[in-house]
This record gives C-alpha cells, sequence and structure tokens, in this order.
C-alpha cells in the first residue's frame, strides 16, 4: 500500500496485493515466508515510482523467525495455529505460577504465544534452538532483510509473553526457569525508530503489530472510547496509559499489549471472523461459492437470535468444518441447530456482538473507565449487519471506520517521525475529516428491542463455559 499525504489529508491507494498462504511440511504447519518476502519486493518496485519518504513494516504478532550466528533463517515460521502448542501452556504452568507469568508480562494467556511456542521448541529438544542466535518477531524478521538491523519493535515484542513491561525489557526470568536461551533475544525499539534503508528508501519502524497500528488510527479526541480491530482476529479494548497488572486483570485474562507513543492496549482477543472464514471456505470445499457479501445478506434475512454460541471456544481456533461445530455447540446447549449458510452466519455474527459486549464490561471493570463510544477499524469494519448488531449488543453508538486503518496508522508514525505531523492527537483528527467513517446508534434496526439482546446476552453467558 501507497498512503499519500498533502498536509491535510490521507489517501491510500493500493500497490500489489498477494495472499498469505500456508503449507504444511512434515505435519507442521509453516507460513510460506519467502513468497511474503518476495511479494513485499515486488510491492516495493512497483512503489519506487511514487518517490516514497519512507517504508513502514507491519504483520501479525506473536509468530517469529530464528537466525543462526550468520543472519541466516533457521527453518521456516511456523504458523501459529499449529499444534505444536498443544499442553504447553501447562507445562509452562507448572515451571512457573501462572500468576507469576502474568505479573512479568501483563499478556492474556492464549496457547498461541511465542512463550509456549518457544517453549515447545524446548520441550522437543530443537537443534534450531540449539543453534539459535538471534530471535525476531515477524515484522523484525521482514525489517532485518529490508535494512540489516536486528532488532525488536516495542509493540510486537509485547505480544510474545516474553516481555516485562514493568522493567521495559525481555522477561528473562521467565525464560530461565523455562530453558528459552535469552541470549538470542535483541534490542527493544520503539515505534517511530528509523532503522536504515532499503534501496536508499528510509525504513521506518511504526507499531509494527497490525493491532497497535490499527488503534494508532482511531478517529478520536475523547478518552471514553473503546475499540475493536475487527479481522480475522476481533481486538477488543481500551487504551490506557500503563498497563494494568492487577489480580482482577489476572482473573479477566486481559492483555496489556504495546501501543504507540507511551500508550498499551488493554484488550482481550475474541476468535473474529475467522469463524466466517472458515465456514465458507467449508461451504466452498462442497461446491456452495458465496461471496461475503451474499452470507450477509442471507444472514439479514434468518431468524434473529435464535443461536448464539460461545466464539473463543477453543474448537474454533483450527482450521476445519466450522458449520459442523457451531451445529455441535448448539445440540451441546440445547438449542436450535442452524442448518442452513444464512442461519449458520447470522448466529456467527450475533454471537460475536455478545462477546464483545462481555469483553467490554470486563475491561472496562479492570480499567475502572466508563466507556461512551465504540470504535470499530479494519475490514470487518464493512460488514454493517456485524456493526448493528454490534451497537445493540453493547447499547453504545458504533463508529466503523477506517477500514485500512492498520494501514493508515502505520502511515501516521512514519508521517510523525518524517516531521509532517506534530503527534497522535493531531493524526487522529486528520483520520477524524476523513468522509468513509459510519455511525451506529444501538437498537437502530428494525424490531430491536433491548429486553431481546438481554435475554440473549443471559443465554449466551449460561451456554458458554467459565474460562
Amino acid at each position: 500500500m501507497a498512503v499519500h499525504f498533502d498536509g491535510k489529508q490521507l489517501a491510500s491507494e493500493e500497490l500489489h496485493r498477494f495472499p498469505n498462504t500456508t503449507i504444511t511440511v512434515n505435519r507442521t504447519l509453516h507460513w510460506d515466508f519467502l513468497r511474503l518476502w518476495g511479494d513485499i519486493q515486488e510491492g516495493i518496485e512497483k512503489g519506487k515510482a511514487l518517490n516514497p519518504a519512507s517504508i513502514g513494516v507491519d504483520t501479525w504478532g506473536v509468530d517469529f523467525g530464528l537466525l543462526d550466528s550468520q543472519g541466516n533463517l533457521i527453518g521456516n515460521p511456523v504458523h501459529y495455529r499449529d499444534g505444536r502448542t498443544a499442553h504447553m501452556m501447562d507445562i509452562a504452568f507448572a515451571r512457573v505460577p501462572q500468576a507469576d507469568i502474568f505479573a512479568q508480562t501483563g499478556i492474556q494467556f492464549m496457547p498461541i504465544n511465542s512463550l509456549y511456542q518457544l517453549l515447545s521448541l524446548v520441550e522437543s529438544q530443537s537443534p534450531q534452538l540449539q543453534i539459535a542466535d538471534t530471535f525476531l518477531t515477524v515484522p523484525d524478521l521482514l525489517n532485518y532483510w529490508l535494512t540489516g538491523v536486528k532488532v525488536c519493535e516495542f509493540s510486537n515484542a509485547t505480544t510474545t509473553q516474553l516481555f516485562n513491561p514493568t522493567t521495559g525489557t525481555w522477561a528473562t526470568g521467565i525464560m530461565a526457569k523455562l530453558g528459552i536461551p535469552s541470549h538470542i533475544f535483541p534490542e527493544i525499539v520503539p515505534p517511530g525508530t528509523r532503522l536504515g534503508t532499503y534501496k536508499g528508501i528510509p525504513v521506518i519502524a511504526p507499531a509494527c503489530h497490525d493491532t497497535g497500528s490499527a488503534v494508532a488510527a482511531i478517529p478520536t479526541q475523547r478518552h471514553d472510547f473503546a475499540y475493536i480491530s475487527s479481522g480475522t482476529w476481533s481486538l477488543v479494548g481500551l487504551e490506557v496509559n500503563s498497563p494494568i497488572l492487577t489480580p482482577e486483570a489476572l482473573t479477566a485474562n486481559v492483555t496489556n499489549e504495546g501501543g504507540v507513543y507511551g500508550t498499551y492496549r488493554l484488550l482481550k482477543n475474541v476468535m473474529g471472523l475467522w469463524i466466517l472464514q472458515q465456514c465458507r471456505a467449508t461451504w466452498a470445499a462442497e461446491g456452495e461459492v458465496y461471496t461475503y457479501a451474499e452470507l450477509v445478506n442471507m444472514a439479514a434475512q434468518a431468524e434473529p437470535l435464535a443461536t448464539v454460541f460461545d466464539p473463543n471456544d477453543p474448537a474454533f481456533l483450527s482450521p476445519g468444518d466450522h458449520p459442523q461445530l457451531i451445529r455441535d455447540l448448539c445440540s451441546k446447549t440445547n438449542q436450535p441447530v442452524p442448518e442452513t449458510p444464512g442461519a449458520v452466519v447470522r448466529s456467527v455474527l450475533e454471537s460475536l456482538a455478545l462477546a464483545y459486549r462481555e469483553v467490554l464490561e470486563l475491561v472496562s471493570a479492570v480499567a475502572n473507565r466508563h466507556v461512551s463510544v465504540l470504535y470499530i477499524v479494519g475490514g470487518g469494519a464493512q460488514n454493517q449487519l456485524l456493526n448493528q448488531m454490534t451497537a445493540n449488543a453493547t447499547r453504545l453508538p458504533v463508529i466503523a471506520g477506517p477500514i485500512e486503518a492498520t494501514v493508515i496508522g502505520n502511515a501516521l508514525v512514519q508521517l510523525i517521525t518524517l516531521g509532517e505531523i506534530t503527534d497522535l492527537s493531531q493524526a487522529r483528527q486528520i483520520v477524524a475529516n476523513m468522509a468513509e467513517l459510519k455511525q451506529y446508534e444501538p437498537l437502530g434496526n428494525a424490531g430491536s428491542k433491548t429486553s431481546v439482546w438481554e435475554d440473549a446476552y443471559d443465554r449466551y453467558r449460561r451456554n458458554r463455559p467459565p474460562r
């Protein structure tokens, strides 16, 4: 993507879109990382004619590459949905109490975290870990290939569950107890750091975690807001000035991920539109190919709030037949079983909206903060039906957009580093002036009543096992 700035307005331009595919080798699920690198180089070449002022990389969190002492990548980065982390949380807690890990990292406990991926290498006595010289998260690996500089950017480093926000350094004490070699972890740098150059173009680290960049583009000047970065995952939370490491935060299993310019993102992960993506893939494999617009239209015609389920059920983490998983959950909880694609999709969207409400109540209580408005950014902001359901379920006005929030937030940090924008406040005002924002009021759709959503929320919480 290219982002243009004329001193007042931003405009984005797609240069080169490419799939981020996976490949299984010896029963291990990998990212096709060299293909990614090739496409990134192609995209940069297409952008050279624009005389770019800088380049910034952001990606997903938790995954990583290991380099040997000569700077060569050891193996292909493994996908966080691979099964190698099964039972690793239990092994970790047997050596380091769960409360201690949270006190030293402030991160939500999820088997996908880098901590448990690395522990799986320790447990298998992997020769990769034995010869590793440098650990780099996925965007840091790309930045290294662009510039030759081996550092970890702050926002993505926090997702590993191996960063200590109290000390501002790696959590070496946890590493020692788990047998993870601490010497492989490089310097941590803040968002906005100039890293070097790629073919003469400056490379600046934005918030290299995509959600960190997306939250930087929240179009607001107020403080009583919450956000959902909506995509494959839904990241639901608040922006805070410092991590919250209280016993209440541990009990709620919230996460404190790094943000830009001294902020933290107090949030929880919700499985998000991944479930819908897997449903669509299942139907396509059966010969029924639907666009997302068609699925949403079918969902709009289905019976409202007939079936709700926990989208964070561990069964949904891996690829598979998610329509059948949903039917199994509904049978287990004695609810009507959705049979048609429209009914399945409606149950997914309504369950997500109810999960959003539950998370907002949790993070608001942990932070002792009142929320008056909810911003939805990212690709999921295009789903108008889900946006309205979210307003209804949370009883909050919803402002949706920008869709390309991650791209915009990435560019805003680069522009601040380049001196084109003064600070985050000015940057967010520029986003607020963009025309694509759309507002949804709670209970705005026909036939929706407060009691209907309250009853559904009660049913959702009864059917969801405690975590």
